[in-house]
């Protein structure tokens, strides 16, 4: 279905910081055969140098990422150009995911880094129940008592580090669209709310319900209803665009009118991709590795909008969406197509 996003690895894959390959599961995606061992003791000390070259962004920037690692390789092997375009996104914050297994090893190492930076962590929980109706994504946890338990885990792990949480993409769109079978949507709902609830005892959290985009669900009255059963009301707000590419101010139009309908709640925007707008023409793979695509603004709290917190890149560039137009598996980072968002970046 146009506008909806697409699968990702779980939690520490997707990380691609060394510290946390550790609690990698065993069919964590595999590095490019010529990337060299980890240098993230080294790059650690350097958490905080990259986060200003990130634009002055307060958000923590992954020091050892694919791009990171992908950036000492073409060094290494003459490619410098190259490499300098690609540190459009090495150098860049990026959001971890949490997909499944045990979060809490990943979440406080990552959590660690971010502390001795300075910054703030960026982080994605992606593992409800029956997730994304059993199509491309499909997971999660087996059943409510097993989320409920994982969920735990993710906050407990956060604790009191300085944290941003976009929750459960897809969840309440899925529930909206008709995706999700109506049997479920209770369950659905009360999940969310108590995630929500969960992560806000943390004292430096904030959390944003994801809320699809303006292409996915034309009209956003209809997830108002939902976004408050999901616990919108204690959540900071939602969450836009995560993973797709309509245009920031296609998003801001469309936040603005959840907005003035849920009591003035603030939202964030995913602008990893979408310097160059969605695949003209769309199509019914649309959102699978389109070509052209550009990397967006970069990540920032400094919106100019009083009602977007933020800026997020919550889709990693450079991973795939899938095996469409020459990608690999969903997830498994793509050196050229990461390259290609990278000469194209808005600046």
């Amino acid at each position: 279905m146009p506008g909806r996003s697409r699968p990702r690895r779980p939690f520490a894959a997707a990380a691609g910081l060394a510290l946390l390959l550790a609690a990698a599961p065993a069919c964590s995606a595999p590095q490019p055969e010529s990337a060299p061992p980890s240098r993230s003791a080294d790059r650690q000390a350097d958490g905080a140098a990259d986060a200003a070259a990130g634009g002055g962004s307060p958000f923590w920037v992954d020091p050892d990422s694919d791009a990171a690692r992908q950036v000492a390789d073409w060094e290494g092997r003459g490619r410098a150009a190259d490499a300098q375009v690609l540190r459009r996104i090495s150098e860049r914050p990026m959001a971890l995911w949490g997909a499944g297994g045990d979060p809490a090893p990943a979440i406080r190492r990552a959590a660690a880094g971010a502390a001795a930076a300075g910054r703030t962590l960026v982080l994605t929980a992606y593992n409800i129940p029956h997730r994304d109706c059993g199509q491309h994504s499909a997971g999660g946890a087996r059943d409510a008592a097993a989320y409920r338990a994982w969920i735990g885990r993710f906050a407990d792990a956060v604790g009191s580090a300085k944290a941003v949480v976009v929750l459960e993409p897809d969840a309440v769109p899925h529930v909206v669209d008709g995706c999700t079978p109506a049997a479920l949507h209770g369950e659905r709902f009360a999940l969310l709310s108590e995630a929500v609830a969960r992560l806000k005892r943390n004292p430096h959290t904030k959390v944003y319900l994801d809320a699809g985009n303006p292409a996915w669900l034309p009209d956003p009255q209809r997830l108002v209803d939902p976004l408050r059963r999901a616990g919108l009301d204690r959540a900071d707000g939602f969450a836009l665009n995560t993973a797709n590419f309509q245009p920031v101010e296609a998003a801001r139009a469309y936040g603005a009118r959840i907005s003035a309908a849920t009591g003035g709640k603030h939202f964030v925007v995913d602008t990893s991709r979408n310097g160059a707008g969605p695949l003209p023409g769309g199509g019914p793979e649309a959102w699978c590795n389109p070509p052209g695509r550009a990397l967006g603004a970069p990540p920032t709290d400094r919106t100019g909008d009083p009602l977007v917190d933020a800026y997020l890149w919550v889709k990693r560039p450079g991973e795939s969406d899938g095996t469409c137009r020459g990608g690999p598996a969903a997830g498994t980072w793509w050196p050229d197509y990461a390259l290609g968002l990278a000469r194209r970046a808005v600046q």
